[in-house]
């Protein structure tokens, strides 16, 4: 990939020279390699690569953002033109504009997080075969709904009007499997994935396959649980879940809309003591790792909840204004539109107990290993998902679980959460094993 940030610099350039008073462009090139097999053969080969810029600009308080694939001076001019033409006609809005420019990024320490390894078709179709292979040879498993091998390499820039300019390129190893066991009504699916952003830190397939194939089996010959208030755990491919609800109450857009169940309560006690949730952008080899955010502006490690306590919404410059703060490092953003506040290596911070230590404390409850649909009302707090998991009595697994749905607040389950020591930093957003002491469940 060529560099990219003289596209950015002269798409800023043009629309200066057209009369925005303020603008920012930001320029993506992205490469996608993917391999999937099935059944131990090719389904499908997939290569996609995008390229383009993005352009913002302001009028004064008017704005307007348009986008192009096509990087050509004349291409860039065109894109400038009519986005400052749009501008001009736009409504103000009274909090628009570029972030401050004393909040912008100044130093570039190296997060190291693009692979050189890149590798080639035939690799990535022998990596997920390989994966696919040690799963179906497990006892037990079936068939297979195919196993997928896949690299992405993208490099992002930033130009402002204001002086702001910078670039990095972040590169992303994946493999996963999912697997079948049993027939007919019998029939049970579990799945296993790794993503990471250099390839000598992603598991192997024997693992990913070995992995997969255990959780399927365990889920075989499911029951259904009576309806109760019942102690619940999640386990950490599912309790990040609760730690994206938290984050989506705390978006400085929700909270200045008015549609989030945490608008009142920034400085107050929401978690226990023991609780503290971090984001940091600063990780080395973070999936979401970045020193600037898409405004240019500065990133660093913050805590939005400190001993139980919520510090911070997460701020672009627009949320900050309308809140009367300052932006937080968080703005996200496209090519096309407008930023807007979002995460980036996300996760609660490990407690003090083993999740065994937890399961033996609590003795019954239902261990949650898989959720579905998204019933989490922001402006509420209410929480309802189907689940699937196993059942303990006197801190042990059971028998499998499944069609059930759990249901509470987000603010009471906040307020009791506990979390076990078993932090592993393996998404963007993660957490240890979660207790809950008290949900609903609706069973039979």
């Amino acid at each position: 990939m060529a560099d990219l940030l003289p596209y950015a610099v002269r798409a800023v350039e043009f629309a200066t020279k057209l009369g925005a008073s303020s603008s920012d462009a930001i320029a993506l090139d992205s490469a996608d390699v993917n391999a999937g097999i099935r059944a131990g053969v090719p389904e499908t080969i997939e290569r996609a690569e995008s390229r383009g810029v993005g352009l913002r600009v302001f009028i004064g308080q008017a704005s307007a953002s348009l986008s192009t694939s096509e990087l050509s001076d004349a291409a860039l001019q065109e894109l400038a033109e009519k986005a400052v033409a749009i501008a001009k006609v736009a409504p103000a809005d009274p909090f628009a504009g570029l972030a401050d420019a004393s909040l912008l990024a100044t130093q570039n320490p190296d997060l190291d997080l693009e692979d050189d390894t890149e590798p080639t078709m035939d690799e990535l179709q022998q990596r997920a075969r390989e994966t696919e292979a040690v799963g179906r040879s497990i006892t037990g498993i079936h068939n297979s709904e195919g196993a997928d091998a896949g690299f992405n390499r993208t490099r992002i820039a930033l130009a402002t009007s204001h002086g702001f300019t910078g670039e990095y390129a972040l590169t992303r190893h994946s493999l996963s499997v999912s697997l079948i066991a049993g027939q007919g009504e019998t029939m049970q699916r579990d799945y296993e994935y790794g993503m990471t952003t250099h390839l000598s830190d992603l598991a192997s397939p024997e693992s990913i396959g070995r992995e997969a194939a255990r959780r399927t089996l365990e889920r075989m010959n499911p029951r259904k649980v009576a309806s109760q208030q019942s102690t619940i755990f999640f386990e950490p491919r599912i309790s990040r879940s609760l730690l994206g609800a938290f984050a989506g109450a705390i978006s400085g857009a929700a909270v200045a809309r008015g549609t989030s169940f945490l608008k009142n309560d920034l400085g107050k006690k929401i978690f226990s003591d023991a609780i503290t949730i971090s984001d940091d952008p600063l990780r080395r080899r973070g999936l979401a790792s970045h020193v600037w955010d898409a405004e240019g502006v500065a990133a660093t490690k913050r805590h939005l909840i400190e001993s139980g306590t919520l510090t911070t919404w997460l701020l672009d410059a627009r949320s900050a204004r309308q809140l009367g703060m300052q932006p937080t490092g968080h703005a996200s953003r496209g090519l096309a539109g407008t930023p807007h506040p979002s995460t980036t290596n996300l996760y609660i911070e490990a407690g003090m107990q083993d999740p065994q230590e937890l399961l033996q404390q609590f003795g019954t409850g239902f261990y949650v290993t898989e959720t579905i649909g998204h019933g989490t009302n922001l402006l509420t707090g209410d929480f309802s998902v189907g689940a699937s998991g196993f059942w303990i009595e006197n801190g042990e697994r059971i028998f499998p679980v499944s069609e059930v749905t759990i249901a509470g607040n987000l603010k009471d389950m906040f307020a009791t959460l506990i979390a076990a020591n078993d932090l592993e930093f393996r998404y963007s957003t993660n957490a240890p094993t979660l207790v809950v002491p008290r949900m609903t469940i609706a069973g039979n």
